[in-house]
């Protein structure tokens, strides 16, 4: 936030004092958040799964926790990675990847084919 010194009263200082801390607070508080450490609820919150299915994906070793005792906890920040990683394609990136793909090959191919004309064309000389 800019602010002329010229006019300002006390009252107004403070204000802008009060805002900039509000704003840092809940930045602070967001980033807090998101390395927040839960129990099954968390999982529960962020996945939207059910319990037996949450507990299933835990014996299996597919869903990101810890394990202390009998007890289960689960990292919102690796729990918001394993869902994002997760995500299926839309069918624009597939055929995008299928034209970067293509293209790549391409130039890969591209260089061995010069490379034997010319192998060629030296051998029948």
């Amino acid at each position: 936030m800019d602010i002329t010194v010229t006019n300002l009263t006390i009252d107004d200082i403070t204000r802008a004092i009060r805002n900039e801390l509000k704003a840092y607070f809940a930045e602070l508080e967001e980033t807090e958040r998101e390395d927040e450490i839960g129990g099954i609820e968390l999982a529960i919150e962020l996945t939207g799964l059910a319990k037996p299915t949450i507990y299933g994906l835990v014996s299996e070793r597919r869903i990101p926790h810890s394990k202390r005792g009998k007890k289960l906890y689960f990292s919102r920040k690796e729990l918001l990675i394993w869902l994002t990683n997760g995500k299926r394609k839309t069918r624009d990136e597939i055929a995008d990847e299928a034209v970067n793909f293509d293209v790549k090959r391409k130039e890969a191919i591209h260089p061995t084919k010069s490379r034997n004309r010319f192998q060629k064309s030296k051998s029948q000389s």
